[in-house]
C-alpha cells in the first residue's frame, strides 16, 4: 500500500482526503506537530507528500526545501494561493505538481495515482533515517544538518546508520565491529575506537554535540 504524507493544517480537508484516499487504497498519515514536520516525514517514510503552502510555523515552501535535501519523494502542492506567481514558486522549490483549493476529490486521487505510477515504476523511494534534525540518506549516504551536509568516509557511515537504526538501543562494540567488516577492511577495538572519535568530532562541528552516548563496557547509543 503506497504511503501518503498530508502536511495540511485544516481538520476537515485532512479527514476528507484521508477517507477518500482509504477507498483508493492508500495509506495517509495527517501530519500532527507542524514544527517538527522533518521527524514525521522520516518515521513514516512517504512514498508521496502533500503539502499546503499556508501551514502554522513555517510554510510549505520551507518544507518543501527540507524535503528536497534528503529525498526526491513526489511533492504534490495543494493550495487555495493558486496564483502564478505561487505555482512558479511551489515549483522552483522542488514540488512536482500544484492542485488549486478548492479541487474535486476524484481529480486529486487520479493525479496522485498518475504521480505514484510514474515515479515508482522507474525507482523507489529513499529511506531517510532522522534524529535531532540530523537526516541520514541511506540512498547516497550522506548526512544532512540544517544547512550542512557533512562528509563521512564509509566506516562512520556504517556506524552511525547502524546506531541510527537501533535509535534507543545500546548497540554493542561488536555488532559495531560485524557491520565494520561489511567494507572488507580489517577492524579491531581500536580501529572500532578511532572510527567512532573521528565521527564524534565531525558531528561536534556541525553542532550536534553529545549525538553518540557511550555505555562503558557495552557499546555506543543514541537516544
Amino acid at each position: 500500500m503506497y504511503r501518503i504524507l498530508l502536511v495540511e493544517d485544516d481538520l476537515g480537508i485532512s479527514q476528507a482526503i484521508a477517507e477518500q484516499a482509504q477507498m483508493w487504497e492508500l495509506d495517509v498519515h495527517c501530519v500532527q506537530n507542524f514544527r517538527s514536520v522533518m521527524a514525521e516525514f522520516s518515521e513514516y517514510d512517504p512514498h508521496l507528500v502533500l503539502l499546503d503552502i499556508s501551514l502554522p510555523f513555517f510554510n510549505g515552501y520551507h518544507w518543501c526545501s527540507e524535503i528536497r535535501k534528503v529525498s526526491k519523494v513526489p511533492v504534490i502542492f495543494i493550495s487555495s494561493a493558486s496564483d502564478n506567481m505561487n505555482i512558479v514558486m511551489a515549483m522552483n522549490m522542488g514540488g512536482d505538481d500544484f492542485i488549486a483549493k478548492p479541487f474535486d476529490q476524484r481529480v486529486l486521487m487520479a493525479k496522485i495515482q498518475a504521480m505514484l505510477r510514474r515515479t515508482y515504476d522507474f525507482g523507489a523511494s529513499v529511506p531517510v533515517l532522522e534524529h535531532r534534525g540530523a537526516m541520514l540518506n541511506t540512498g547516497d549516504n550522506t548526512l544532512t544538518y540544517g544547512e550542512e551536509q557533512i562528509s563521512l568516509t564509509k566506516n562512520e557511515y556504517r556506524i552511525l546508520l547502524t546506531l541510527m537504526e537501533n535509535k534507543g538501543k545500546v548497540v554493542s562494540r561488536e555488532r559495531l565491529m560485524e557491520r565494520l567488516w561489511e567494507t572488507d577492511s580489517f577492524v579491531d577495538e581500536n580501529t572500532l575506537t578511532v572510527n567512532v572519535n573521528r565521527l564524534r568530532k565531525k558531528l561536534d562541528a556541525a553542532g550536534l554535540k553529545d549525538f553518540i552516548t557511550t555505555k562503558f563496557g557495552v557499546g555506543y547509543l543514541i537516544a
